[in-house]
């Protein structure tokens, strides 16, 4: 098997968990606060009210690492119950029902809550003391 960037590891899942939680958390951002821009008119009360704040503080904690495999599995929860409600309602195959975004971060999400904080991370931080 080759090494090639094999000695990165760590680096590159601290960066793909900071970035994934820096995403999600604008969302949240869009829903709530119109950050960094509103969000699309007509959006059910549910989507604005239970999603935008499980985006905003969850994607939050996960950038930043605290507490990092709860809050990345209610965020991964909360992705596969918007794939089926909202997408899968549509048509099975997320190329289809648009839903390749709610997928992905459902699993990326998924795999963080695995992994946890790691490196760079308030929990690995904590773990320290």
């Amino acid at each position: 098997m080759a090494k090639f960037m094999a000695f990165m590891n760590n680096q590159t899942y601290a960066l793909m968990r900071i970035v994934t939680g820096f995403l999600f958390l604008c969302h949240g951002g869009q829903k709530l606060l119109g950050i960094p821009i509103a969000a699309p008119p007509g959006m059910p009360g549910f989507v604005t009210y239970i999603a935008g704040p499980i985006e905003l503080i969850g994607g939050a904690l996960v950038m930043i690492g605290l507490f990092t495999r709860y809050a990345a599995f209610l965020c991964s929860g909360l992705m596969a119950f918007a794939y089926w409600m909202m997408h899968g309602t549509q048509a099975l195959f997320p190329i289809e029902n648009k839903g390749e975004l709610a997928a992905l971060y459902c699993f990326v999400f998924l795999f963080i809550s695995t992994q946890g904080g790691n490196m760079w991370s308030l929990d690995a931080a904590r773990e320290k003391r």
